[in-house]
């Protein structure tokens, strides 16, 4: 649906096949509002509260392994029917296991004041694992409406913000042509030793993940950077700019807001959809980040509701229709 309540078709936005019935966000007081009405709805299977918090996965495990279940529909399990003999119908697999393994610094954890990457959080695990599960499904399962176009997606230059442990880009670089990964310089190590937990020989030309480079990314030096100066602390946004913005769960610190919306801006050019996803925590939080990027000249921000993740997070998705 449209911000006037009329539904609209579903359509393809960059690479993102929007759901029908997203919303344009005009007014972050009203998205807050609908978000948390939506989350206040949303129990899980057992029946609790969706809502979960920051805590850690498991602070005291150096290193995790995360298992995602793909199955296929429940209408691809066997071959249509034909008039061949019984005993010549073939079977295509109907559930596919994909793990990873991650390390965590945990050491950081506690000695890093303000430190929020070294581990995999709850709720961070959940937002990511939920995006990677859907991608994940589409990539090995694939069905009529995805959520990201295959054909576009191969030859997409993605780039993530905020990345933490890297997990996302061990998963889903296979499917891209280059994968970015960024966060602090504090993080860089971490997320190298997870890449090459995956990928043994990484950086080396044309080994399994080799598309995957992981860079500096401070948002604060680069909105305190000058117009010309900012290049060298993002050059790959301009030699290659990205065609996906990837940023899951990066909502929380105030202080880092502004820079937040700043650097979301700078890293995309005119053909750039960002994919947004965040747990709903503190409200103020949330509404004064829509409020900043709503502020910023040339973007639209579509609402996507529940209905690609399925899980009580927010999801958004937002292009720049005019270069800053």
């Amino acid at each position: 649906m449209n911000n006037e309540g009329i539904p609209i078709p579903c359509r393809v936005h960059g690479l993102v096949r929007l759901p029908a019935e997203s919303t344009i966000v005009v007014d972050a007081d009203e998205e807050v509002f609908l978000a948390y009405t939506r989350l206040s709805g949303f129990r899980t299977s057992d029946g609790t509260s969706a809502f979960r918090g920051l805590g850690q996965v498991d602070s005291r495990k150096d290193t995790l392994t995360v298992t995602f279940e793909l199955k296929a529909p429940s209408n691809a399990h066997d071959e249509p029917p034909t008039k061949r003999p019984r005993k010549y119908k073939t079977k295509i697999a109907t559930e596919t296991n994909i793990e990873v393994e991650l390390s965590q610094d945990t050491t950081s954890l506690r000695s890093r004041s303000g430190d929020t990457g070294s581990v995999l959080w709850q709720a961070r695990r959940v937002t990511g694992i939920a995006l990677a599960q859907v991608l994940l499904q589409e990539h090995y399962y694939p069905v009529a409406d995805r959520f990201l176009e295959p054909s576009s997606l191969r030859n997409a230059h993605v780039l993530e913000l905020g990345a933490g442990t890297g997990m996302l880009s061990v998963l889903l670089s296979p499917m891209v042509r280059r994968y970015t990964v960024t966060d602090i310089p504090a993080l860089l190590p971490l997320i190298r030793k997870n890449v090459t937990l995956s990928f043994p020989e990484w950086p080396s030309p044309n080994a399994r993940g080799s598309n995957i480079t992981v860079e500096e990314l401070d948002w604060v030096l680069l909105q305190l950077a000058s117009s010309t100066a900012r290049e060298k602390y993002a050059p790959y946004a301009r030699d290659d700019p990205p065609d996906l913005v990837l940023v899951i769960d990066c909502i929380y610190n105030p202080s880092l807001l502004q820079p937040l919306v700043d650097t979301i801006d700078y890293v995309s050019g005119s053909e750039t959809t960002v994919a947004m996803v965040s747990e709903l925590r503190a409200e103020d939080v949330i509404r004064e980040f829509l409020e900043a990027w709503l502020r910023v000249p040339g973007w639209k921000i579509w609402s996507t509701g529940n209905s690609v993740l399925n899980v009580p997070y927010v999801l958004w998705i937002a292009r720049k229709e005019a270069s800053s």
